[in-house]
């Protein structure tokens, strides 16, 4: 059975490269990402990898914890990190999932018979803290992930579980959001003080409300 929107987010135990962890105490109050690998020392995990790190404190100010999986063992994963330092100029300290059992992958319906019997595609699941999971992206293995947007997912998760909108397309922190059909108009006002705007009658617009 695959994962879809809404659903809850398997919890598991599993050894990583920052010690063991149960996911769902893990994550705690925070939101998540779980990401996954084909396997280590593949040039296009390097980069994202890398690039996870970099963003560390884009992540911690979000309040968003990563947390990645490969199927290959912490000896490999080990090595891999100091390659991922060296070559991306970064500093892993993540956990990555030693999932040889490929128990995280199945759980999260990481492999795809069709692409791989073996390998993962890049699957990129965002959980909520109650342990839900809101969004998924799913990449093949040859198409490397656009964090930029991953961030975006986590700013519209976050400001739509908390305030009754919707994000427009290319929508960015700060921009104007979108005033949901169901909320009637005679109670735009009210909802939403800081003004509105109507294009037609299904699409109003109305400054983000936390901003």
């Amino acid at each position: 059975m695959s994962l879809r929107i809404g659903d809850d987010a398997p919890n598991f135990k599993a050894q990583t490269t920052e010690g063991e962890i149960d996911f769902h105490q893990w994550l705690g109050n925070s939101w998540g990402i779980l990401y996954s690998h084909p396997a280590d020392y593949t040039p296009v995990c390097t980069t994202e990898l890398g690039r996870t790190a970099q963003l560390k404190e884009d992540f911690a100010k979000r309040k968003t914890k990563v947390l990645a999986v490969s199927v290959d063992d912490l000896d490999s994963h080990f090595g891999w990190v100091k390659d991922i330092n060296e070559t991306q100029n970064c500093n892993v300290d993540f956990p990555i999932i030693a999932d040889t059992d490929k128990n995280v992958a199945t759980l999260y319906n990481m492999i795809h018979p069709n692409a791989s019997t073996s390998a993962t595609v890049r699957s990129v699941y965002f959980i909520s803290p109650d342990k839900k999971v809101q969004a998924i992206i799913t990449y093949p293995a040859s198409t490397g992930r656009n964090f930029t947007e991953i961030l975006r997912v986590v700013d519209s998760l976050k400001l739509t579980a908390e305030h009754n909108v919707a994000t427009p397309v290319d929508w960015k922190v700060g921009q104007d959001v979108i005033i949901p059909p169901g909320v009637k108009q005679e109670e735009v006002e009210s909802k939403y003080p800081k003004g509105h705007r109507v294009i037609k009658p299904y699409l109003r617009y109305t400054p983000q409300p936390d901003k």
